[in-house]
């Protein structure tokens, strides 16, 4: 099982030193890889009056592509899009921007993607909010169409391409392609078509059920679902990191391929601390991350 850690950029501020800084010790301490969340954009709660969503526009967010041509400098950690809210986007840029994070890296990305959950972004990105679940299903295919294909002539209900293609192609053809999934039509579209899911829950009966879902899906398409790879997200909280390693160790017996600490929300007030929880995981159980770096 590889260990990874969640970027925490909506607490560590936007020097480019402190983004070096938390990088480095990252892969330093012997993780894996670092995951990023993105946002393009975020609602003024100002405006939008009863605003429930986890993030807003005083929620600080870097372009995860551009922050991985910078990582890809730094380090040479596997860089994971946890998610890339992919309807939102343009398909053909995503393609290209994923290839030029894929060769920086040496072929050491993932990019996971989503159907994402606030339609103020999708308004701002001029998408179609109601169309993102349809949509991502022929993006998904366009990609890796693109990405193994020197020529591509496309026409489907979203995109048209005619006889043109990607220059460089990525290392990885094509790049794995993972999802965050929260309800059955996302679970049993990751079955049939992703190479790794993200469950958004921790371990216990709603993920047992979750899977099952995934791997049924995975078995009509004639899919091996023993080859889908799963990625839990572990919150270090108030128990610390005996509770971090006990949970990973969890989703280990569960069937994870992967995990991932995220320390985003445990009330840890700059770059320093945020660094420091993640070896205080390494240090309880030093067995955990020497065997994912």
């Amino acid at each position: 099982m590889r260990v990874g850690a969640v970027f925490p950029q909506t607490e560590i501020g936007a020097d480019p030193a402190a983004i070096r800084k938390y990088a480095t010790a990252v892969q330093d301490l012997g993780y894996d890889h670092l995951l990023t969340y993105e946002h393009v954009i975020g609602a003024d709660p100002g405006y939008y009056h009863g605003w429930t969503g986890p993030y807003t526009m005083y929620s600080q967010f870097h372009e995860p592509m551009v922050l991985f041509g910078y990582l890809a400098a730094i380090t040479s950690l596997e860089l994971v899009n946890g998610i890339l809210v992919l309807p939102q986007r343009q398909t053909v840029l995503v393609a290209k921007q994923g290839a030029e994070v894929d060769i920086l890296t040496g072929g050491r990305y993932r990019m996971g993607v989503g159907v994402g959950w606030n339609p103020v972004e999708y308004e701002a990105l001029d998408q179609d909010f109601g169309l993102r679940g349809k949509r991502i299903e022929e993006q998904i295919e366009l990609l890796r169409e693109l990405w193994t294909k020197p020529s591509v002539t496309h026409v489907g209900d979203f995109e048209k391409i005619t006889a043109a293609g990607l220059n460089p192609l990525p290392v990885q053809r094509p790049i794995p392609i993972w999802m965050g999934a929260d309800y059955p039509p996302g679970f049993r579209r990751a079955g049939r078509m992703a190479d790794g899911w993200f469950p958004q829950m921790r371990p216990g009966p709603d993920l047992v059920a979750a899977k099952r879902i995934v791997d049924e899906a995975a078995r009509e398409a004639g899919r091996d679902p023993d080859k889908i790879g799963m990625e839990g997200r572990i919150q270090y909280g108030p128990h610390g990191s005996d509770a971090v390693v006990d949970e990973a160790y969890e989703w280990e017996r569960l069937g994870a391929t992967h995990v991932c600490v995220n320390t985003m929300g445990a009330n840890l007030p700059n770059v320093d601390e945020h660094i420091a929880a993640l070896s205080a995981v390494v240090r309880t159980d030093r067995r955990l991350v020497a065997a994912s770096g």
